[in-house]
């Protein structure tokens, strides 16, 4: 293979960066600014735990290699952070939060990178803090906090490669990749758009050295053990992305995808996101970083069945190069007495639109915002609503659901209490159960749903009590002798689905559980 010549500039590559202290100020500020709005949003939450926030702190109680649903990175941050500042809503909170700063200090490095001014700092800055697909990524935990601090640090490496052609560069680059893969395998979506850009642009020279391969062979190693863990679990994670696109997602399509996109940017955002395409794609020095992107594009399109969210990651490129470009329009032509009016509309704009993505309302004055604003409840896996949009009924019903279920434990008489379990239709029932039920020492939940089908493997045993949340009398009697209704738990607020629940004491199991339990799981 032919060597690479180290920190050589390639051809047409201009040193744009501005590395002012007034430029890093900015940043820092910024930055800053935007992790204690996220810390300030987690302190006024006006609703409760999200139902994903309850599986995650369950995995971190459960801690592994990977997950049917992800692999494990973010949920060994969040077991490490849980056991030094625990688990209470707030605490949880916090790290998405601080890691809402950190991607906003590298988007505008990225900017700053492609030779973006004051102006393109700022607007960069404000396109990132009030999006509002970033706002909900950022007020909950969940991977896709680090995921978009992960495919921005990606990028940044990919210009550093851009400009000085530096192995080392390549090896960063395989590092980020390697752990972004680790913490959501959406990833290696980005990987592909890397090669794809370096194959079709005069980058391709670059594959004739060692340092590209060098880096994926990094990436895939440290992504190695998520991997083992799908060989030891039957590949449960392809079943899980499976049934997801032909089930959870069947709703979703390339119009709906592209329209969401608009959406989640904040249809004032449109000119920045567009324009960084442009900016990437019409660059011969920066055209790498815009194939890789549009090569995402085009994966997640010909998906058929994907969210819009999908994509949110790689708009921290995008939004950066957009900001850029626009400074570059505004600057000195006829259009230029729209350039503060622009940044302040998209700032009234996303302030408009944040209590559709944070909890900063009460429920009532929601909807009516919500209604005023002529939006309508959405859930982009095409279930029930009533008034509440899917991201937020998750939010309620779970502290109710355990209060109600000790209820019932509490009347078993103790022969029953020493062999009971509880069972939750889903990962946010069973989750519920574990996260609230230490207040009221109830038995650990099982459920078919995800991982918790592992985990509950080893309280199965034939002689159980189980307390059944939500399931008809008629199914359970498949299972068991004995199926009586002993509760009902309603909570308004809730998804359909989790309201006006029968709660059901079971006994007396019908042949063998565990053979029944090994046939019968849901990865979705």
């Amino acid at each position: 293979m032919v060597a690479i010549p180290v920190n050589t500039r390639p051809t047409g590559i201009r040193a744009e960066s501005i590395n002012t202290p007034d430029g890093f100020g900015i940043l820092v500020v910024l930055s800053v600014l935007t992790a204690v709005i996220h810390i300030s949003f987690a302190a006024m939450a006006q609703f409760g735990i999200f139902r994903d926030e309850l599986y995650y702190i369950a995995c971190a109680n459960h801690p592994d290699i990977g997950y049917v649903d992800h692999p494990p990175l973010s949920i060994w941050l969040l077991s490490a952070w849980t056991s030094l500042f625990g688990d209470s809503l707030f605490s949880i909170r916090i790290l998405p939060a601080l890691l809402s700063g950190a991607t906003t200090f590298v988007a505008g490095r990225f900017a700053a990178e492609l030779g973006g001014g004051r102006y393109a700092l700022i607007l960069t800055c404000v396109s990132v803090i009030l999006a509002p697909i970033y706002m909900a990524f950022f007020s909950v935990f969940s991977m896709n906090a680090l995921d978009l601090l992960l495919w921005a640090t990606a990028f940044l490496a990919i210009l550093k490669i851009l400009r000085t052609r530096d192995p080392a560069s390549w090896y960063l680059l395989g590092v980020v990749i390697g752990l972004g893969a680790l913490n959501k395998i959406s990833m290696l979506w980005l990987g592909t758009g890397v090669f794809a850009g370096t194959v079709l642009t005069e980058r391709r020279a670059d594959l004739r050295s060692k340092a590209p391969w060098i880096a994926g062979i990094l990436a895939g190693v440290i992504f190695l053990p998520y991997v083992v863990w799908n060989f030891t679990h039957d590949f449960a994670h392809l079943e899980f992305i499976r049934n997801a696109s032909g089930e959870k997602y069947a709703s979703q399509n390339p119009l709906t995808f592209l329209s969401g996109i608009v959406l989640i940017l904040n249809p004032v955002a449109a000119p920045v996101w567009i324009a960084g395409f442009w900016f990437l794609l019409s660059r011969r020095e920066y055209r790498l970083v815009g194939v890789a992107v549009l090569t995402v594009l085009f994966i997640l399109i010909a998906n058929i069945h994907t969210k819009p969210e999908y994509f949110a990651a790689a708009t921290t490129a995008l939004l950066p190069a957009g900001a850029v470009q626009l400074e570059r329009l505004f600057h000195g032509s006829f259009i230029r007495p729209l350039k503060i009016p622009f940044a302040a509309f998209l700032v009234v704009s996303g302030i408009a639109l944040i209590p559709m993505t944070i909890d900063v309302l009460p429920v009532d004055t929601f909807v009516r915002y919500q209604a005023a604003l002529g939006l309508t409840p959405e859930s982009n896996e095409g279930l029930e609503l009533v008034d509440l949009p899917q991201f937020y009924a998750d939010r309620f019903g779970w502290r109710e659901m355990a209060a109600t279920v000790a209820g019932v434990y509490a009347s078993l008489p103790d022969s029953d209490k020493v062999r009971c379990l509880i069972y939750g239709r889903n990962y946010g029932e069973a989750g519920a159960v574990d996260y609230f039920g230490r207040e009221y020492g109830l038995p650990p939940a099982i459920s078919r749903h995800n991982t918790y089908w592992f985990w509950s493997m080893e309280h199965i045993r034939d002689d159980v009590v189980i307390i059944v949340i939500g399931v008809d009398r008629a199914d359970l009697l498949e299972t068991f002798w004995e199926a009586g209704n002993v509760a009902v738990i309603s909570t308004p607020n809730a998804m359909p689905y989790e309201n006006n629940l029968n709660v059901m004491v079971c006994r007396k199991v019908r042949g063998s559980l565990m053979e029944r339990w090994r046939r019968e799981h849901v990865f979705h």
